[in-house]
C-alpha cells in the first residue's frame, strides 16, 4: 500500500566476539524479515560483535572481522532490503561505534554514535570516539574503501528518508534525531544495547513515544538481547516502534532474544503532521541542514501483493481500553461544561435548549446542567423545551419529559404541529407531501421557537449538533444548524454515546441514570416523518446518510491526515472487514465526500463551539475551505476504486 513501510526489528542470538557466526545469524534474520514482507531491517547496537566485548575492541582481529562481516552481509543481503547493522568501524586509527546502512551489494553509510556514556556501568569512551570527531575530520573507513562516516540521511527509491542514531543518543538532552528529522528523515532508527533495570522498560517506551512526537517521525528502537554478557548486566531485547507520539508496537516478552518482529509505519501520516505544524517547519529552516549522504535503490513501500498489518482501529475517536475511554469521556464532558460556563458568565447565565429525547440534545442538556452547577446557579436557569410534531414518538416524548424532570431544569412543552400546518398553507405545501420541505419546515419552526423563547427567557440558545453532523451537513440550514453556542460541535457521533454513558455515572446525575440508559437505547433519528402504525420510529438517520462509524472513520483520516480517497478506503476496508463488505464501504465513502464538499457553506457560518479533539470544523479555527470548492477530483478517485 502506498505510504506504508514494513519495518523489522531483528534481534539475532548473539555469539559474543564471534563475528562470522553473527554474520550467519544476521543473514538468517534478513531472510526471515524478507519472508515477513519487511523492507527495512534494524539490528541492535554493535550486533556484529556484541556490545559487551570490552577490551576485545582493542583487538585488531575483532575489528577486521567486523569489516569483513559487513562486506559479507552486503553480498548476501536479500533483494529489496535495506538493513541497519551495528558494528565497530575504524577510521584514521580511531574506533567508532556505528550503525551501518547497507543493501544488496552496497555499504551505503556508517553513522557513528554521538554521545558515549562513561558513567556507572558504561565505559564507552575507553574504546570509541564520538561522531563529532568524525564530522570535524570528514572521515571514511580504514577497512572499507569508500564508506563514509556521517550523520547524514539515506534516501530510498520511493523517497523515504532514513536517519540513524545509537542508544545513548536518544537519552541525551539534544539527540541527533532532532536535526535528522528536521532535515527530512521520515523514519529514525535507534540501534541500542540498553541493559534492563526495574522500571526502565516503561521509561524507555515513554522516551521513544515522546521522541517520535517531538520529531513527528517514525521511530524504531531495537535493543540487544540476552545473548550479551551477563557479568554485571542483563539485556532484554526490548524493541519499540512509535509514530508521531503513538505506540505502533513493542516486543512482548520482558526478556527476549532471537526474534524478528515487524510493524507497519505510515509515512503519509508523518508527512501530513509535518505539513500542518508550523513550529516544525520553522525549526527545519533553522536546524535542518544535514545532507542526504547515500541513496538506496530500494522501494520501502509495501507492494500490493502484501497484506498490510497496520494497526487500524475502527473507532479512531474512541480509545479501545475501557479505562482510557472513561477518562477521555470525563475530560470531554468537563471541557464542554467549563467552556459553556465561561460563555454563560458573559451572557447572563441562562440557557434554552430543545429536548428531543435523542442523544445530542441529551448531551447538550447534561453539559448545561454541569455548567450551571459549576457557576453555583440553580438548574432552573436552564429552560428545556420539547416540541412534539408529526414524527415525534411517545418513546422519545416521554424520554424528554422524564429527563428534564429528573435533572431539575425548567421544562416547557410547545406543540408545533398547528404552527407548521399554518406555514404549509402560507407557502402552498401539501401536508401529505413528505419531501424535504415537509421535514425542514418542522426543523426551522423549532429553531424559531427556541430563539424567540430565549429572548423572553433572557438566555442563549444552546446548539445540539455534533461534529459528525457538521461534517456531513446533516442539519437544516437556519434551523438546528444555527444556535448561540454549539456545545457538541467538537464531539463526533460515535463518541456522544460514550460521553453520555460516562456522565450517567456521575453522582449529580444519579436520578437520571435510568432515563439516560433509555435514551442510549433509542435509534438515531430526526423524527421528522410520521411513525409507523405501532408508533415506532421509521426515519433512522443511518439508513439515510450512512453508518456513523464509517463516517467518523472517513472524517478522521480525510481531515486529520489529508489522505486520498483511495487510502481512506483501503484503511477502512482493513478496519471494518468483519462488519461491512467493500461495496458498502465504497458507497458511503462516495456519500461522505459528496456531502462534505457540498455542505461547506453551512460550516462557514456555524456558531461558536469548543474544540475538543484533533479535528474541528470551525471556519475560525482548524478548517478553512471555500463554499464553492469542487469535489470532482475526489469523487472521480472514488469512482475509480473497486469494491
Amino acid at each position: 500500500m502506498q505510504g506504508i513501510v514494513r519495518i523489522a526489528a531483528a534481534v539475532p542470538h548473539l555469539h559474543l566476539g564471534h563475528v562470522s557466526a553473527n554474520v550467519e545469524t544476521h543473514l538468517q534474520k534478513l531472510q526471515e524479515a524478507k519472508a515477513a514482507g519487511a523492507a527495512l531491517v534494524v539490528f541492535p547496537e554493535l550486533s556484529l560483535t556484541g556490545y559487551t566485548c570490552g577490551d576485545l575492541f582493542f583487538q585488531r582481529t575483532l575489528i577486521e572481522d567486523a569489516a569483513a562481516g559487513l562486506r559479507t552481509l552486503a553480498e548476501g543481503c536479500p533483494e529489496g532490503i535495506v538493513a541497519v547493522v551495528g558494528a565497530p568501524i575504524r577510521a584514521r586509527g580511531s574506533l567508532y561505534n556505528c550503525g551501518v546502512v547497507l543493501t544488496r551489494g552496497k555499504l551505503l553509510l556508517a553513522v557513528p554514535k554521538t554521545y558515549l556514556p562513561n558513567n556507572n556501568e558504561f565505559y564507552e569512551k575507553r574504546w570509541f570516539q564520538s561522531a563529532v570527531e568524525a564530522e570535524q575530520n570528514d572521515l571514511s573507513c580504514d577497512d572499507l574503501d569508500g564508506l563514509a562516516l556521517s550523520q547524514g540521511l539515506v534516501t530510498t527509491a520511493d523517497g523515504v528518508k532514513l536517519g540513524v542514531e545509537i542508544c545513548e543518543d536518544l537519552w541525551s538532552p539534544i539527540p541527533p534525531s532532532f536535526p535528522l528529522a528536521l532535515s527530512g528523515a521520515d523514519i529514525v532508527v535507534n540501534l541500542s544495547a540498553s541493559n534492563e533495570l526495574i522500571a526502565k522498560r516503561e521509561y524507555r517506551r515513554d522516551l521513544v513515544i515522546q521522541q517520535s512526537a517531538r520529531c513527528l517521525c517514525g521511530y524504531v528502537y531495537v535493543s540487544a538481547g540476552n545473548g550479551e554478557s551477563t557479568s554485571d548486566l542483563v539485556f532484554s531485547g526490548h524493541s519499540i516502534a512509535a509514530v508521531c507520539g503513538s505506540l505502533a508496537g513493542e516486543s512482548a516478552d520482558f526478556i527476549a532474544d532471537d526474534y524478528v518482529q515487524t510493524w507497519d509505519l505510515d509515512v503519509d501520516r508523518i508527512r501530513a503532521d509535518r505539513s500542518k505544524q508550523s513550529s516544525f517547519r520553522d525549526c527545519a529552516g533553522l536546524y535542518g541542514n544535514l545532507p542526504v549522504m547515500a541513496c538506496a535503490p530500494v522501494s520501502l513501500y509495501l507492494s500490493d501483493s502484501i497484506e498490510p498489518q497496520l494497526r487500524v482501529y475502527k473507532h479512531p475517536f474512541i480509545p479501545a481500553d475501557r479505562g482510557q475511554r472513561q477518562a477521555r469521556c470525563e475530560q470531554i464532558f468537563a471541557m464542554q461544561a467549563s467552556a459553556l460556563a465561561r460563555r454563560l458568565s458573559i451572557t447572563g447565565g441562562k440557557v434554552v435548549v430543545g429536548i428531543s429525547g435523542g442523544l445530542d440534545s441529551t448531551l447538550a442538556l447534561l453539559a448545561a446542567c454541569k455548567a450551571v452547577d459549576l457557576m453555583g446557579e440553580p438548574r432552573t436557569h436552564i429552560l428545556g423545551i420539547t416540541m412534539p410534531c408529526f414524527g415525534t414518538t411517545d418513546w422519545t416524548y416521554q424520554s424528554a419529559l422524564t429527563l428534564m424532570d429528573t435533572l431539575g431544569v425548567t421544562a416547557r412543552e410547545i406543540d408545533i404541529k398547528e404552527a407548521v400546518r399554518l406555514h404549509f398553507r402560507d407557502i402552498g405545501h401539501d401536508e401529505s407531501d413528505h419531501s424535504v420541505t415537509y421535514e425542514n419546515a418542522q426543523a426551522r419552526e423549532r429553531t424559531q421557537v427556541l430563539m424567540d423563547v430565549a429572548n423572553d427567557f433572557g438566555g442563549i440558545v444552546l446548539g445540539t449538533g455534533d461534529l459528525s453532523e457538521i461534517a456531513l451537513g446533516w442539519c437544516t440550514y437556519n434551523a438546528d444548524h444555527m444556535s448561540m453556542y454549539g456545545v457538541n460541535s467538537g464531539v463526533p457521533k460515535t463518541l456522544v454515546r460514550w460521553v453520555i454513558a460516562t456522565a450517567a455515572e456521575l453522582p449529580e446525575f444519579r436520578a437520571s441514570k435510568e432515563v439516560l440508559q433509555r435514551i442510549l437505547d433509542t435509534p438515531i433519528s430526526p423524527e421528522l416523518l410520521p411513525p409507523d402504525e405501532k408508533g415506532h420510529i421509521v426515519q433512522q438517520t443511518e439508513d439515510l446518510v450512512g453508518p456513523y462509524a464509517l463516517h467518523d472513520f472517513f472524517l478522521y483520516y480525510a481531515v486529520r491526515f489529508g489522505y486520498s480517497p483511495a487510502k481512506v478506503y483501503e484503511l477502512c476496508c482493513m478496519a471494518f472487514r468483519e462488519d461491512f463488505d467493500r461495496a458498502t464501504i465504497l458507497k458511503w465513502l462516495k456519500n461522505f465526500y459528496r456531502r462534505f464538499w457540498n455542505q461547506q457553506f453551512k460550516r462557514n457560518c456555524m456558531p461558536d463551539g469548543v474544540k475538543i479533539g484533533s479535528i474541528a470544523l470551525s471556519p475560525r479555527g482548524d478548517w478553512r475551505m471555500p463554499s464553492d470548492a469542487e469535489s470532482a477530483a475526489w469523487l472521480c478517485e472514488c469512482e475509480s476504486l473497486k469494491a
